[in-house]
């Protein structure tokens, strides 16, 4: 009996690549989440931002992220796809705990950062 988790995995593209082979990279690793069973929650283009440090002899990576829900057996299957193609500089999966899942939902309803004062005046001037 496999269980189900919340995963959240993010991956770096060489910046070499042309917008194209940037959307069909991104649409084989959302194929290859559809096709072992994983429910996509959230996916988001971060875009192309500086590296912290060389990899590969590039300074800068196009990155994205996808959180999904999965058994346990489709981040072994992303990993291998990912070691497989060479377009993909660094990737990291991880499991969410239900604190992770619920900051991840307040980030994509825009209620970082937010307290409860300032929550509570915006309902009461509605």
């Amino acid at each position: 009996m496999q269980f189900t988790k919340n995963y959240e995995t993010v991956f770096i593209l060489t910046p070499v690549l042309s917008e194209t082979q940037i959307k069909d990279t991104v649409d084989k690793f959302r194929k290859v989440l559809t096709d072992n069973g994983a429910e996509i929650v959230n996916e988001e283009s971060m875009g192309l931002r500086k590296l912290a440090y060389p990899i590969q002899h590039k300074n800068t990576g196009y990155y994205f992220l996808f959180e999904f829900t999965a058994e346990t057996k489709v981040p072994e299957a992303l990993d291998v796809e990912y070691r497989r193609d060479e377009r993909i500089i660094r990737y990291l999966t991880t499991v969410l705990d239900k604190h992770a899942v619920a900051y991840n939902e307040r980030r994509r309803k825009g209620q970082l950062g937010k307290n409860k004062q300032t929550e509570k005046a915006g309902e009461e001037a509605k």
